[in-house]
């Protein structure tokens, strides 16, 4: 998934990882888990633009939209791995 590409709130495929951070789509929210190291060099300017995009298009939508107060999340079923 081309980060130039993530559209919040799209579809529950979409991920990538800026560093060691990963970022997953759902239709209902934007997962962020793991850790992110923005060091005093422009790898880390770098790292810190490739958020701020994130975070601004996630802001975006959600300024277009009528939010409202709180959702429910649903928690993921799992399920037993058919190949193992």
């Amino acid at each position: 998934m081309s980060k130039a590409r993530f559209k919040p709130y799209a579809n529950e495929a979409d991920t990538f990882q800026i560093g060691e951070l990963t970022i997953e789509n759902r239709i209902d929210r934007i997962s962020l888990f793991g850790t992110l190291d923005i060091t005093l060099d422009r790898e880390g300017m770098k790292k810190a633009k490739e958020l701020k995009s994130l975070l601004d298009a996630t802001l975006a939508e959600l300024e277009k939209n009528e939010l409202p107060e709180k959702i429910a999340i649903i928690p993921t079923e799992t399920v037993e791995n058919p190949f193992a």
